[in-house]
């Protein structure tokens, strides 16, 4: 009894001990359960932050792409906008200049230093010294800059040589602050300048016509009967010491006929038959022409270049013929063995032909060089004032101008002409 007591203490301490271990096993199963389930998770967890991760930096990476490009197409448009704003510049056919609140220059165009005749790069210079010679347009800049204040369409007159050119000129304030400054355009209206005046000549000359001819016609018809009954006495009739008078008489008379057929012919409207004319050709055969009706010893040269134009020959050697007259009557006048030269100058660029006609004479007075071409102005006891009016008028014509040009020593008159 004892020992099967014994081996029932054993069974129950061996059962109990089977439990514990069953149950550690069973802990330790649940726990490794518990471990790979966490496992799983945790790499399932995983898995699913890498995708975010590449999806995050691939949207990062093409958004730094976007903006990468954004940005040289920006600087490509930079680029080509700054290109075409100095190609704008660089072909504009009227000047720009630009200059800072200082003074200094910052643009200038080369249609700018071309009609202000500047060498070089001038920028960073003063535009006071860069416009030293231009003083109207400095004075117009610093103007603007003083004020703020626009200067729109303003014509200014310039010297250039021993002529005057015509500026346009716009200035405008730029910019504020420190950065302000005064950007100005200006552009040469010598031509358009020159062609009103042309307008306002050939005007004036028309009226002017209109009224010498009915003058001229009054005074001829009364100039024909005084001739008429002059030349009915007969100074054989006549007592010794009244024939002188009837001589006089018509020696008057038919020298106030021809000054009246000189006002007719001004008056005239004329009716020029353009076509190729070489002025070179036509200077020469008006001095042959003339030589024998000029004071002996007169010298005529032409020298110079010439070229061809669209004009009237018959009037331009009538023009030619008054010059060369009255170049010699007035060196004749002063004593002088007359010296005439006829000088030509072709400019390209602004499609002239200038024609010099100077003598050796006396020169003309600065306060009668504006005169000399009106109508009636003469210097002299007998002359009638319209030779140079004449010519001016011939001129007109021929859409050219005639002017006194500066001249060390005796007269020099120009006379400029669009080419052919």
């Amino acid at each position: 009894m004892e020992a099967e007591r014994l081996v029932t203490q054993y069974g129950y301490a061996l059962l109990g001990l089977t439990a514990v271990v069953a149950v550690l096993v069973a802990v330790l199963t649940f726990a490794l359960l518990r471990f790979a389930a966490a496992a799983r998770n945790a790499r399932q967890v995983l898995g699913e932050g890498s995708s975010e991760t590449v999806l995050l930096s691939a949207a990062l990476q093409d958004a730094v792409t976007r903006l990468k490009d954004q940005e040289r197409a920006m600087s490509a448009r930079a680029a080509a906008s700054e290109q075409l704003s100095a190609q704008i510049v660089e072909s504009l056919t009227a000047g720009l200049l630009v200059v800072g609140r200082a003074g200094g220059v910052k643009i200038l165009n080369p249609a700018g230093r071309r009609l202000l005749g500047v060498a070089g790069d001038p920028m960073g210079a003063d535009y006071r010294e860069l416009l030293d010679a231009v003083p109207p347009l400095r004075d117009a800049i610093a103007e603007c800059l003083a004020t703020r204040r626009a200067i729109l369409r303003r014509s200014l007159e310039v010297p250039r040589g021993d002529r005057s050119a015509h500026l346009g000129v716009t200035v405008s304030p730029l910019g504020g602050g420190d950065d302000a400054g005064a950007i100005c355009l200006f552009s040469d209206l010598t031509a358009v300048v020159e062609l009103e005046e042309q307008l306002r000549l050939k005007e004036a000359l028309a009226r002017l016509g209109e009224l010498t001819a009915g003058l001229a016609h009054e005074f001829r018809n009364g100039l024909a009967t005084i001739h008429g009954y002059s030349r009915l006495l007969a100074p054989d009739a006549l007592p010794p010491a009244y024939r002188p008078y009837v001589e006089g008489i018509r020696q008057e008379t038919e020298a106030l006929g021809q000054v009246v057929t000189n006002f007719l012919n001004f008056a005239r409207p004329e009716k020029p038959l353009f076509a190729p004319v070489a002025l070179a050709v036509l200077a020469r055969r008006a001095s042959d022409e003339l030589r024998h009706d000029l004071p002996g010893g007169t010298t005529v040269t032409v020298t110079g270049e010439f070229a061809d134009i669209q004009g009237d020959e018959v009037l331009l050697r009538q023009m030619f013929g008054n010059l060369l007259r009255n170049a010699a009557e007035a060196c004749d006048a002063a004593g002088r063995t007359p010296a005439i030269v006829i000088d030509g100058r072709v400019d390209r660029a602004r499609g002239t032909c200038a024609v010099t006609v100077s003598d050796n004479g006396p020169g003309i007075a600065p306060a009668d060089r504006e005169r000399v071409f009106q109508p009636f102005f003469t210097t002299r006891t007998r002359g009638t004032g319209l030779g140079l009016a004449v010519v001016q008028k011939i001129a007109v014509v021929h859409n050219g101008r005639a002017s006194v040009a500066a001249s060390a020593a005796g007269a020099s008159i120009e006379l400029t002409f669009p080419l052919a």
